[in-house]
């Protein structure tokens, strides 16, 4: 346990990080989820309005820190792709 005032500081910092990190990632999640489940369900039109709900909070995700610039941009792409081969 932390001692001196800014040790205590820095693991409430810390543990507000993590709260605020792991809601933002289980949020972009669920949107890349929803992109997942209309391309499985072969249903182009809702796919590709998910896919652009998806993109910017990705994008987001990547300039945030959350995630890599390269994951985002994997992401991005295989399920672009994957809509289009539908």
């Amino acid at each position: 346990m932390a001692n001196s005032l800014s040790a205590k500081k820095r693991a409430r910092q810390a543990e507000d990080r993590r709260q605020r990190n792991a809601s933002r990632r289980s949020m972009m999640r669920t949107y890349l989820k929803a992109v997942v489940n209309a391309i499985d369900s072969n249903d182009k039109p809702k796919a590709e309005a998910a896919y652009k709900t998806a993109s910017p909070i990705l994008d987001k995700s990547a300039q945030t820190g959350l995630i890599s610039k390269n994951k985002a941009a994997r992401h991005k792409s295989r399920l672009n792709a994957q809509i289009k081969a539908m």
